[in-house]
């Protein structure tokens, strides 16, 4: 979704010879084409960077995977391939960008879905190694296990208790990537811990309140989920490109905190927190750095540098509802969110002025028309999202006119040619779609609004051709008599990145 991406692209920005033996200054093993079998496919466990030297995002990795080698030095492997010089291997396991990450078991490839931080790749390898539920038998075992990640789960159970334990190993299994998880069965063990009902679901974090229990009749399979990725993200925690995937995971909304220094940091801190304990599992609110990332503010609908404020964003939707009152307080702000929450304060929405006269071929639709125009059941619409700088839409332009044109010229055909500037208009929610690129086309079928994304040549003869294929009312546009027209190869995989 475009505005994920677009935080998340921001918050990123922000932050050799090839052997087979490991170079004195480095615990990162290099491979190439002749040693990567011999030294990969036999291990149980070892992580490999595929790279490229002119490769600025590897560059930034690479000192933070020199670090994690070092931790993980004698435990778990981490080696790496320059596709430059070895392009035969990088090939077999179909490396298509660089730094690509995989992990490798006896040889069986996965991709490696963890931070790119030194900690963060320590803490993913390392739960990698565990099995996805690990039996704690004693009380040290537990200890040392509760000590060794940011968040761990263990669950409470007796010993012939297997309903939940096969719904505990099929959470474990679900998120053994972000989250390690042990089982007790001794009774001795969980008393030592405070547990004297089974089953019981404990949650140990490093952060926060430390620990926060599901015991008893809670304790049910719809909820453990919940209750983990809830109680797994802080109250209140400075956003960064690291745990920015977390909250797009969690499914709540986000609420940024933007603050500009450190005096208002701290101040906003003791409003937002009590506001972030009483409203967990319902919004996720995080601190975010306005002098850094205040670019961000135009996204969640705040004014750039109007610092501090605060804006809520639901990340499935992008709809943004910032909090224009001045004097922000904790009240205030749970208020604020609660109206977010029942839906009786509404999204704010971009709209480019309604224009004066729409009765050319290709109707302009702004945000606040959008639902009168593209969601009117009467008609079938096709809707061009476009931006005006994108080179594929000048491109498209002509044709799109003589489309709307040619549909004009029906009369009452049950069908609108459309078109909209996404850098100025928002999709509202009920729209039921994000602009991942431009332009971005999308076919509402009257009656339904059912959308059928575009994805062929932009050619006229193919956009007529998919008109009369899902138009509602089968609408007849003949064929081009421009034999001269080229077909396109600006297809809709290559759009314009935002």
């Amino acid at each position: 979704m475009v505005k994920k991406t677009l935080l998340w692209s921001a918050i990123a920005a922000s932050f050799a010879s090839i052997s087979t033996v490991l170079a004195s200054d480095s615990d990162v093993l290099s491979l190439t084409d002749k040693t990567f079998n011999t030294e990969v496919l036999d291990k149980d466990l070892m992580l490999v960077e595929f790279f490229a030297p002119w490769c600025g995002h590897c560059k930034a990795l690479a000192p933070e995977y020199e670090l994690a080698a070092t931790e993980l030095k004698g435990k778990i492997p981490l080696a790496k391939v320059d596709c430059t010089e070895n392009q035969a291997i990088c090939q077999e396991h179909n490396v298509q960008g660089y730094p690509t990450l995989k992990v490798f078991r006896q040889g069986e490839a996965s991709e490696y879905n963890g931070a790119r931080k030194h900690a963060g790749i320590v803490s993913y390898m390392k739960k990698q190694s565990l099995p996805a539920v690990s039996d704690l038998t004693e009380s040290a075992t537990l200890k040392e296990f509760k000590d060794s990640d940011r968040v761990v789960v263990i669950a409470y159970l007796g010993a012939d208790d297997k309903d939940n334990k096969e719904a505990f190993d099929s959470l474990a299994n679900k998120l053994r990537d972000d989250i390690p998880f042990g089982l007790v069965n001794d009774e001795q063990v969980a008393k030592d811990e405070g547990i004297t009902e089974f089953p019981a679901l404990v949650l140990y974090k490093q952060f926060d309140e430390k620990r926060v229990d599901l015991t008893g009749a809670a304790l049910k399979d719809e909820d453990w989920s919940k209750f983990v990725k809830s109680n797994s993200i802080p109250v209140l925690d400075q956003i960064s490109g690291e745990n920015f995937p977390t909250y797009i995971d969690s499914g709540l909304l986000l609420g940024y905190v933007f603050t500009a220094n450190d005096a208002d940091r701290a101040k906003y801190d003791d409003i937002f927190r009590p506001v972030g304990n009483n409203l967990k599992g319902k919004i996720n609110l995080v601190h975010i750095d306005g002098q850094k990332f205040g670019g961000h503010a135009s996204n969640v609908g705040l004014k750039e540098s109007d610092f501090p404020a605060f804006a809520i964003q639901n990340l499935e939707t992008a709809a943004k509802y910032p909090l224009t009152a001045t004097d922000i307080t904790s009240e205030s702000a749970t208020d604020f969110i609660n109206g977010v929450l029942s839906g009786t304060v509404t999204p704010t929405l971009n709209s480019a002025p309604v224009p004066e006269s729409n009765d050319a071929g290709v109707k302009i639709v702004v945000g606040s028309q959008f639902k009168d125009i593209v969601l009117d059941k009467s008609k079938d619409v096709f809707l061009e999202v476009y931006a005006p700088w994108c080179g594929h839409c000048k491109n498209l332009a002509p044709t799109w006119d003589k489309l709307g044109d040619q549909v004009n010229a029906l009369k009452d055909a049950g069908l609108v040619i459309a078109k909209m500037d996404g850098t100025e208009n928002d999709i509202p929610p009920e729209g039921n779609f994000q602009v991942e690129g431009f332009p971005t086309l999308k076919f509402f079928k009257a009656e339904t609004n059912e959308i059928v994304d575009y994805n062929g040549d932009r050619s006229y003869e193919d956009l007529v051709r998919f008109i009369q294929e899902e138009s509602t009312n089968k609408v007849n546009l003949g064929s081009s008599d421009d034999k001269t027209e080229e077909k396109s190869d600006d297809a809709a995989v290559d759009h314009d990145e935002l």
